[in-house]
């Protein structure tokens, strides 16, 4: 991680985190998402909420920490979102695209979870290109 900006990793993990909260936040896709994965309130509840989401921050930040290896010190900020817009859309909803198809699911759930993922890229370039 030579040159790679620690601070600017865990912006990046957050921001993409924090959104995440309010992207599947009932009042936003949170009730659509629940119906189109077939998820009740109660499998919802089953697991222990600090697990999932203390989890899904380390995920996010070994994301933000390889993106940021992929991106190199010191990218610029258009190059930086545009990768990452590219890299949320062209390699993580594309894929998440061919599993749907195969396993018959829904294009509002595509459209969720892979709207989300280049949301989610996309402010890893931003913090990872704007914080040097």
């Amino acid at each position: 991680m030579d040159g790679i900006n620690v601070w600017a990793v865990l912006c990046a993990a957050l921001a993409a985190f924090l959104v995440g909260g309010l992207w599947y936040a009932p009042p936003v896709f949170g009730r659509t998402w629940q119906r189109e994965a077939g998820l009740t309130d109660e499998q919802l509840r089953a697991r222990n909420p600090a697990v999932v989401f203390g989890v899904s921050f380390l995920l996010s930040l070994l994301a933000a920490a390889v993106f940021a290896l992929f991106l190199g010190p010191r990218p610029t900020p258009g190059f930086a979102i545009g990768a990452g817009l590219a890299a949320g859309f062209a390699w993580v909803a594309a894929s998440f695209g061919i599993n749907y198809l195969f396993e018959r699911r829904s294009l509002r759930l595509f459209a969720i979870n892979g709207g989300y993922h280049t949301l989610q890229f996309a402010l890893y370039g931003a913090a990872l290109g704007f914080i040097h």
